[in-house]
């Protein structure tokens, strides 16, 4: 892999790492994906891709033994048509992946522009090559569009081309591995049920639907060539277009023009297809492109980081911020899967990710975006509900662990359902919202419902002890899913404590600021004074383990009590643990998957103070296996509070190149996308200090290797740039009113100059 700061590059065959380029170099626009296959499909290592954010197939868990509350159904983002298809026969040889005579390929991803660059160099039999150049983009502007250019250059060859354009419908399952519980499962049969293609002079339209779900998707595309051109209708083995067939001189240079589009749900209708395509091929390319190009220069304007001294971060910051903007939907009804748009990987469910890790991205450079992730889940609550009443619980909302619909589809509850914290993760990510954008018009349409009906869950998920009148949480799972089913979850019990104070808090400021959203909300949710009364007793009693002969804070009420894991005994290729002990055995020491309480120390930064948060790091690093890609981001930042650089260092780079890399041997089937944006948070939270609170504060501590670091971050409606290098650190108010803000301890004026 080559590349520099704005661009991943690989040349040469890709043999068996075919599946993991394909993912590196996909495209995305958080409505639409595409894997980065050729468009003349891949080798037998091949994953082809091409999905749409929420589009999935359910069908029924089959439990051997089922108990109440238990989640009903899988859902599965499925691959769909793939309208890049296009095949080239040259000489009496088609190209393909595996053709005879392929030289000199090179994939190029443009992070500033956000297209994929292709070019290849076909040696024909009779003398003579090809020289073909493609580049492909997913438009961020038009989400429901797709555009390539296919350049095909004859040097030495005079001779007939046939090409094949159309779209393959998408029969090929997603991939699948029953030893591993990231990947997923696969469907027994087909999905999809295509209909009768209808057929352009210049392409084609098809519509889809899965056999279970009833989700309908409607695609096509239409093309323009350079050239005049034969064309008769084109059918194969779940393909479908338009043969095309023409001549070709030495040194004459044929271009084919693909604009593809795609509509789901209630916007799946021929015409709207039609209509976009109409759109596409009226405004042309090239202004499409500075459409595309216009957006791309905005967004890195907000959310480039800049590094000098360190071109390999350059390059990982980059590329990880292009593929977090590619993942996160942006219309209110879709989130942002945990592998984005990149791959079949957790089957394009929907986390905790999102708030913990990819919100605050947003929240500091593209508000707009983040407003709409946390409306999704608005959206959920009424699903949430329903699963709180499954699951027990005859008041409140309960958020479900994994889901693209908005219903709770783990089929592992002790490690899915169990995992609570996910409701304080959401009300947490409200407020930071709101704290930070001060929208307070989404805390009185959304948010403050969000809360209450979190909060709600928790009095009823909890109960004040009857000996010493503590709010206790129990039989829960916190984010080291190694310890499960445990009693106060420390992480978990600080979380809570938060969503039900910030309940409270949204209530009073809603009935003094708007007595309209007020009564709105009351009347919406039935909500007394009386419950709000609870949430503060509840929060202000809420129990937190502690050991003070050690002065830790245990990761629960049993964990300290456990035999430690016996490291030194264990080979690396026995990690990830969970690939390779049954989860009873691991559960019965003192082993941590990831970060738990120190998450809690990174959100909750003034709860503690510096001696507490440095003998708990201490002591959970050394047992902690960082077997989630998640861990080392919260590791790295805490490790620079410390002003423990050399492990801020090595924790940032294993974050950052998570994927470059390939450290959890996983990317293959897609992206981490919490894992990226936790390299913005590394850079922002870590590095820079960044902090909110009555005032912004930064506390830089700048790594070793590099000699400056700028970025920007959007505050309470400002823009402020920031530049930090080994003698100072500059602050400057691009845009807002003066504020206050702190560095290294010092309270400074922002003006506008």
């Amino acid at each position: 892999m080559n590349g520099d700061g704005w661009s991943i590059e690989f040349t040469g065959p890709a043999g068996s790492s075919e599946a993991l380029r394909e993912t590196l170099l996909s495209l995305g626009n958080g409505y639409l994906g595409m894997r980065g296959t050729g468009e003349e499909g891949g080798g037998p290592e091949s994953i082809p891709g091409t999905y749409i954010n929420g589009f999935h197939e359910t069908a029924p868990i089959v439990y051997g033994e089922r108990f109440p509350g238990f989640a009903d159904e899988k859902q599965t983002m499925i691959n769909i048509a793939d309208a890049r298809l296009i095949r080239i026969t040259a000489d009496g040889v088609d190209l393909g992946p595996d053709a005879p005579g392929l030289t000199d390929e090179r994939r190029t991803l443009d992070l500033r522009r956000g297209r994929l660059n292709r070019s290849l160099t076909w040696n024909l039999p009779t003398g003579g090559t090809l020289e073909i150049e493609t580049t492909r983009m997913i438009h961020q502007v038009r989400e429901h569009l797709a555009l390539s250019e296919y350049r095909i250059r004859s040097r030495g060859f005079d001779g007939p081309l046939t090409v094949n354009s159309g779209i393959d419908t998408g029969s090929r399952q997603n991939r699948h591995d029953g030893e591993d519980p990231r990947l997923g499962t696969a469907f027994s049969g087909d999905v999809l049920a295509t209909s009768e293609p209808q057929v352009l002079t210049d392409g084609l339209i098809l519509t889809q639907s899965t056999m279970a779900s009833g989700m309908r998707l409607c695609c096509g595309y239409r093309e323009l060539w350079s050239v005049d051109v034969e064309s008769t209708e084109w059918r194969g083995d779940g393909v479908a277009g338009r043969r095309y067939t023409l001549p070709i001189r030495d040194g004459e240079t044929v271009i084919l023009r693909k604009y593809m589009a795609y509509f789901d749900g209630s916007t799946a209708d021929p015409r709207r297809v039609e209509g976009e395509l109409e759109a596409a091929l009226d405004t042309g390319l090239p202004a499409l492109i500075e459409e595309q190009e216009s957006f791309m220069a905005s967004f890195w304007n907000d959310a480039d980081i800049r590094i000098e001294g360190d071109p390999r971060m350059q390059q990982g910051i980059r590329f990880n911020l292009f593929h977090v903007l590619q993942s996160a939907g942006r219309d209110g009804r879709r989130n942002a899967a945990a592998k984005g748009l990149s791959g079949p990987g957790y089957e394009g469910h929907y986390f905790w990710d999102t708030e913990t890790y990819i919100l605050p991205v947003f929240i500091h450079t593209r508000p707009r975006i983040a407003a709409a992730l946390l409306e999704y889940r608005y959206h959920g609550l009424d699903a949430a509900r329903d699963h709180a009443r499954k699951m027990g619980h005859p008041v409140g909302a309960l958020y479900p662990w994994r889901t693209i619909d908005g219903r709770e589809c783990s089929a592992n509850f002790i490690t899915g359902s169990a995992q609570y914290h996910i409701n304080a993760d959401i009300a947490f990510a409200v407020r930071r919202y709101v704290d930070a954008t001060g929208d307070e018009e989404f805390m009185g349409r959304f948010g403050a419902e969000i809360l209450c009906e979190t909060a709600r869950l928790w009095c009823d998920a909890g109960h004040f002890d009857a000996v010493d009148g503590r709010f206790r949480i129990e039989s829960v799972t916190g984010p080291d899913e190694y310890h499960v089913l445990v009693n106060n979850n420390a992480y978990t019990n600080l979380m809570a404590r938060e969503n039900l104070r910030g309940a409270a808090d949204a209530v009073d400021r809603l009935r003094e600021n708007d007595p309209g959203a007020f009564a709105t909300l009351v009347d919406r949710i039935d909500l007394s004074a009386d419950e709000v009364v609870v949430w503060r007793k509840a929060a202000d009693r809420m129990y937190v383990p502690y050991d003070p002969e050690r002065r830790l804070i245990p990761q629960d009420d049993g964990f300290l009590h456990k035999e430690p894991w016996d490291f030194q005994g264990t080979p690396a290729e026995r990690y990830p643990l969970l690939l390779h002990y049954h989860p009873l055995t691991v559960n019965r020491y003192q082993v941590c998957k990831q970060a738990d309480l120190l998450l809690a120390h990174l959100l909750l930064p003034d709860a503690y103070d510096i001696d507490q948060k440095r003998r708990d790091f201490d002591y959970y690093e050394s047992v902690t296996t960082h077997d989630s890609s998640l861990s080392a981001c919260v590791f790295g930042i805490l490790a620079s509070e410390l002003g423990e650089a050399e492990k801020a260092d090595r924790y940032f780079r294993e974050t950052a190149l998570a994927d470059l890399d390939d450290i959890h041997g996983n990317t293959a089937v897609g992206i981490h996308a919490a894992t990226m944006a936790g390299t913005w948070q590394s850079i922002v939270f870590g590095f820079a200090g960044m902090r909110s609170g009555p005032i912004l504060r930064f506390e830089p501590k700048l790594p070793k290797a590099w000699e400056s670091c700028a970025f920007s971050v959007r505050y309470r409606g400002r823009k402020i740039a920031v530049r930090i290098t080994r003698e100072e650190t500059e602050l400057r108010l691009e845009s807002g009113d003066p504020m206050d803000v702190a560095v290294g301890g010092r309270t400074l004026r922002l003006e506008s100059d």
